[in-house]
């Protein structure tokens, strides 16, 4: 342990002054950014042609986006270094750095150089020896990952300072059977395959628990980029993950990631403006998850457009418009026929109803004029009969028609019939309405679940709903269509100058700006220079060019049809286990939430073997697994050693002081070592209370299963097993989940009886 901890040290120590040294050149060249910027603009002075107008602005902005980018990789700057068989090396990073000399120091990961960091693999490392990774947390280097390919060709000092997975691996390479070295080779090459997969089609990554299979996922995004960058530059990659816990571990995994091109969200949050997080009773989960309530959304949208019973009557200054009933059903289906969503075809159905009562104003006139006049007179006929209605040309009924929309009886009568919704009102509205339910949901579901008062906060099952409905609506966007064409000839025009500019300046032979086509659309939207993800993530519709779905088998049905609205090229990594399936509306088989919409489409990679989780371990989880899931193969684990997982009678009140005792058998401090308590969904509150200052990213985190999802740590805490399996229909999934977090210890900590699934597991009374 001396030894490990010794060459950890030294490690850090080496990584730290090379990291800091790079941080001075980061400052060094944002200073220099700042200097150009500012002498940009202080020696352009009035621009008296429109060339040199667009030339400053160019340069100004081409300067502006190299300060964003140099600001945006503050943190995270370094984060991999790859050494080769010569004995050099070369670090990776988030933006190429060069030195004073103008030689490079940090090497672009999407530049060539850095290719073998993403693509190596034990069976073809290609030149390198070693992959090290490098964990920062501002500007201080906090961790270290060492992935090696070539033991004896590295020096004695290099495998002293082996850290992380890597030191592990090298250890089972030289085993004394020889099948570790085989095993973790297959992981590599598992990976590898996932990582190199065709960009076309949807590629579904069924692993277990610790088969790296996220990371491979995340390493296989960075490779696309790579790879198909002019594919993927303008469209960018999404990656949905579980929860937001789960998106802030991955981000740390992999750094590269946090380019513009790279959005990162959860179910609960990929309609703007909600960030979903609670989660249905598992009944209703299942209903709302159910494919068939996209149909039921709709039918809520045909009940909000209905025919009046009787003919349309709007008293309005004495008149009574009247509108048969008969022409409101016809408006009605030809405003449906035009095959528009809901808020387009409003404008087609509101003008055409409002010339109709326009006509029905010209009638009521001329028959308050007819009774006038017989009163009057005392005539039983007029000399020459009115017709009002007849008189009305196309100019005058497009008059009337406004005039009418400004009057309130008439506006509250045409939104009656046809009104402007908003997804969230028309959600909203049905699920507190168990009259429209009723009458909008089809007899299989079970509409009672989904009855909750209007002001209820959104949940996770509420997005795909929200998302549904904004499809069926849209929204009136022939403001935005106008606008956008008399931008067209502007755009056109700028991309020219723009292209004029980077070839003439010399800009577009540094090779790290954008193009004239990309540079133009940055002016086009007012300079406001913003990155894919801030486009992305305030656009509903936007189609992104790749999307990764992470513990994908907790997608329901209208999830996955909100997803895949997102990639229309229909270009997908799916990772996921269907054995850790812990939502009652998630997969049961992948084929059945795939099928319905990528049938021939999709294809699967297995990832068999779990390095990260004991063996130990890993019998106690196979028990679970046979009992709840017995369909389904648990991973073969690699690891032999560590504690044997026990199980203590305890009550819940001693768990700090058990923490505190597993914090210090897996060496806890100085930022190293994680406990994880994990709960059943209804104590979470309960034992949260006890430790006042966990955290993700303290010592001890407090989470039920759900949040755990895609995490490890050094040591897990479950409590009330029992609790766990009887919380929902996918519990035993669910404790599933729960014992496979856990990297070297596992504690269950029981009140009552012990489950019997958990019966291999070592009992004790107490501590």
């Amino acid at each position: 342990m001396a030894n490990r901890q010794d060459g950890l040290a030294q490690a850090l120590d080496t990584e730290q002054r090379a990291v800091s040294w790079l941080y001075g050149r980061l400052d060094a060249t944002r200073e220099q950014a700042r200097r150009t910027l500012r002498e940009v603009y202080a020696g352009g002075g009035v621009a008296v042609t429109r060339q040199a107008r667009v030339e400053r602005e160019v340069l100004a902005s081409e300067q502006a986006r190299r300060l964003a980018q140099l600001d945006a990789v503050e943190r995270g700057l370094c984060f991999g270094r790859i050494d080769d068989a010569s004995g050099s090396g070369a670090y990776i990073g988030r933006i190429g750095l060069r030195d004073e000399a103008h030689e490079s120091v940090l090497i672009d990961w999407r530049a060539p150089a850095a290719r073998p960091f993403y693509v190596a693999t034990a069976t073809d490392p290609g030149t390198l020896v070693r992959r090290r990774h490098l964990h920062l947390k501002d500007r201080v280097v906090v961790g270290i990952d060492d992935e090696v390919f070539d033991l004896e060709g590295m020096s004695e000092g290099d495998r002293r300072t082996l850290v992380g997975e890597a030191a592990l691996l090298a250890a089972l390479r030289r085993g004394r059977t020889g099948r570790m070295g085989d095993v973790v080779a297959t992981i590599q090459t598992e990976q590898d395959r996932v990582i190199r997969a065709a960009l076309q089609g949807a590629l579904v990554v069924q692993g277990g628990p610790g088969t790296g299979k996220t990371v491979a996922a995340l390493h296989r995004a960075a490779y696309l980029l790579y790879t198909h960058r002019d594919t993927l530059e303008r469209r960018g990659v999404l990656v949905v993950g579980p929860n937001p816990m789960f998106l802030r571990y991955i981000g740390q995994v992999l750094p590269a990631l946090g380019e513009t091109q790279v959005v990162m969200t959860t179910v609960g949050e990929m309609f703007p403006g909600v960030r979903a997080v609670a989660a249905d009773a598992p009944a209703t989960a299942v209903v709302k998850g159910d494919a068939r309530m996209a149909g039921v959304v709709a039918a809520a949208l045909e009940l909000r457009r209905p025919v009046p019973r009787e003919d349309l009557v709007v008293e309005l200054d004495g008149l009574r418009l009247r509108v048969p009933r008969e022409s409101c059903l016809r408006l009605r289906e030809r405003a449906r026929a035009v095959r528009l969503t809901h808020n387009m075809a409003r404008k087609l159905y509101v003008t055409e109803m409002l010339k109709e009562l326009a006509r029905a104003e010209a009638r009521a006139l001329e028959e308050s004029l007819r009774i006038e006049e017989l009163v009057i007179e005392g005539e039983p006929e007029l000399s020459e009969p009115l017709d009002l209605e007849g008189d009305l040309d196309d100019l005058d009924l497009e008059l009337a028609a406004r005039r009418l929309w400004d009057e309130p009886a008439v506006r509250r009568a045409v939104d009656g019939l046809w009104p402007e919704l908003t997804p969230r009102e028309l959600v909203a509205d049905l699920l507190s309405a168990p009259q429209a339910l009723r009458a909008a949901c089809p007899p299989e579901l079970d509409w009672r679940t989904l009855v909750r008062p209007r002001e209820a906060p959104w949940t996770v099952g509420d997005v795909p709903l929200l998302d549904e409905a904004a499809e069926l609506l849209g929204e009136d966007d022939s403001a935005r269509r106008v606008a956008t064409r008399e931008a067209g000839e502007e755009r056109a025009e700028r991309e020219l100058y723009a292209r004029e500019v980077l070839y003439s300046t010399g800009v577009a032979e540094q090779g790290v700006f954008e193009k004239a086509d990309v540079l133009a659309e940055r002016h086009a939207d007012d300079g406001l220079g913003l990155t894919t993800a801030d486009r992305a993530a305030a656009d509903r519709s936007w189609a992104y060019g790749h999307v990764i779905v992470d513990e994908a088998q907790e997608l329901s049905p209208m999830a996955w049809r909100m997803v895949l609205r997102r990639v229309p090229a229909k270009s997908l990594t799916v990772v996921g286990d269907l054995a850790q399936t812990g939502s009652a509306a998630g997969a049961r088989s992948w084929g059945e939430v795939l099928d319905p919409h990528l049938a021939g489409r999709w294809r699967e990679e297995r990832l068999l073997v779990n390095y990260r989780t004991p063996v130990e371990i890993m019998r106690v989880a196979a028990d679970v697994l046979r009992a709840f899931a017995p369909g389904q193969e648990p991973p073969e684990s690699v690891r032999d050693g560590g504690a044997e997982p026990r199980a203590l009678r305890l009550p819940v009140e001693r768990l700090p002081e058990l923490a505190a005792r597993e914090l210090a058998e897996i060496g806890a401090g100085d930022g190293q070592g994680r406990l994880g308590v994990l709960t059943p969904d209804a104590r979470h509150a309960e034992v949260a209370r006890l430790f006042p200052r966990a955290g993700l990213d303290a010592p001890v985190a407090v989470l039920t299963v759900g949040q755990a999802k895609g995490l490890e740590f050094d040591a897990v805490v479950l409590v009330d097993p029992a609790g766990i399996i009887g919380q929902s229909p996918m519990g035993g999934q669910d404790l599933y989940v729960a014992v496979t977090r856990a990297t070297r210890r596992l504690t269950v900590v029981h009140e009552g009886d012990l489950p019997p699934v958990l019966s291999r597991l070592n009992q004790k009374s107490t501590m």
